[in-house]
This record gives C-alpha cells, structure tokens and sequence, in this order.
C-alpha cells in the first residue's frame, strides 16, 4: 500500500489556516488548505508519496492551487512534485527551519504580482521577404541556386546559414523595440526559451502592484502599433514562478 502524504503547493504570507476547497492535484477531489507556523504557513493536500509526471493536467491543477492562494496572500511557488510525509515534518523542516529565509522572500513579493508576454510574427512569408530584400548576399546566392537546373547542396547549405543568421537578427531587432518601451516599469524582467521561428519573445515580468495599470497601457500600445505585423500573448497577474521557486529537500 502506497503510504499517504502531503503535496506542498506554495508558501504564503499566512497565520491562520484556510480551506481553499476540493481542487487538489491528482484527481481524488482532496481539499487543499494551510498548515502554519507563526505568520507563515505551507499550501497542502493529501497526496500519495510518488513522483508526479509532469502531465497537463497536474501542472494546470499545481498552478490553479497558486493562483486561489494568491488571492488572499503573498506567494512563494514550491517546485512542482513536492511531496513530504505529514504535516508535522513540513512545518518543523521547512517553515520552522527556513523561517527567516522564507519571510525575507515573502517581504519581497508581498507588493508584486508576474505578468506574461509572448509576441509572434503573424506573417513568415512576409518576415522572409524582408530579409530577401534588406539582404544583398541572400539575394545573390538564391538567384545562383535558381539558376542551375542540379542545386549545389552546398550552396544551399550556406543560404540557410545566412537566412538562419539574418532572421536571428531581425528577431533581436523587434525584440529591443517590443521591450525597451516597458523599461521602468517592471522590477525584474527574463527572457524564457522561444518556441518556433515566428516567436519574437517570451518574456516574464516581476511588477509592482501598483504599476501593473501602466504596464497593461504600454502593452496595449504595443498591440495597437504592431498590428499586422505582430501578435501579442499577455498574462496574468500570476503567481512569481520565473523568479522564486522553493525547492525542499528533506
């Protein structure tokens, strides 16, 4: 029989301990709720002690569990899959132990929120057409490969070279211009792995509260001024999961 544990979410600003309903990971329906010490506590459920596959749906349960516990406190995101064997243990190894570490982070996100932005060009044959254009030497070297009936393989080895280098350089060049109007109002800013050619950036966001109105206008002016051109992925507020993750180990 497998033996039965606790599956840590978050860690929040919290003195009291608050149901926050039947939404717990691994589809058994178990209540999630907190566990504290001081004015700090840990964001739980029962669990089975296993390893989480790291499927759709526990990722999307793990953060719909963040996002309802942000509503009501300062978040510190947990590593998702992290599993301790009962309450006692996680109060005395994780929030007792590292009280003063988690406080100080706590303090630090306690007036900020995460915010979302991806930026895709909506139109490749147009971002290549450009390139082909501004770009003498692929110009050059496409014309001399459509003009032989047998295509020099490695003549079209180096185009792609040069095309790859050129598109690379245009993604940089609208990059800059998408991010430097934003500069000022985020208090941390990184750059997430891109997927695709048509991805110009995914860039996460730590904001202050306070400022997330502005840095919703400077977004929607960018939307107004790349449209055609450009198509925007804005999100959140969301949990701070780009610039804080709580790893435990026991």
């Amino acid at each position: 029989m497998t033996e039965e544990g606790q599956y840590i979410y978050a860690i929040v600003a919290a003195d009291e301990e608050r149901n926050f309903g039947s939404i717990g990971i691994g589809r058994r329906n178990d209540d999630v709720s907190t566990v504290c010490y001081r004015d700090i506590g840990a964001v739980i459920s029962p669990s089975l002690i296993m390893k989480y596959p790291v499927s759709r749906a526990n990722t999307i349960a793990h953060q719909k569990v963040m996002e309802e516990a942000m509503k009501y406190y300062p978040v510190l995101p947990v590593r998702f899959g992290t599993v301790g064997e009962r309450t006692g243990l996680i109060k005395e190894k994780v929030l007792k132990a590292r009280y003063d570490e988690l406080k100080k982070l706590l303090g630090y996100v306690e007036d900020k929120i995460e915010l979302g932005l991806k930026a895709l060009w909506l139109n490749m044959q147009a971002i290549y057409k450009e390139i082909i254009d501004e770009n003498g030497d692929i110009r050059s070297l496409r014309d001399r490969i459509m003009s032989k009936a047998i295509k020099p393989q490695r003549d079209q080895i180096r185009l792609g070279e040069i095309v790859k280098k050129t598109l690379d350089a245009k993604r940089m060049q609208d990059e800059k211009a998408i991010l430097d109007p934003l500069k000022g109002l985020w208090v941390d800013h990184k750059v997430n792995n891109g997927f695709g050619d048509q991805m110009v950036t995914n860039s996460s966001f730590l904001v202050t509260k306070d400022r997330e109105k502005k840095f919703d206008d400077a977004v929607d002016k960018l939307s107004t001024k790349y449209d055609g051109r450009m198509k925007f992925k804005y999100v959140g507020p969301v949990p701070p999961c780009n610039f804080i993750e709580i790893v435990v180990k026991w």
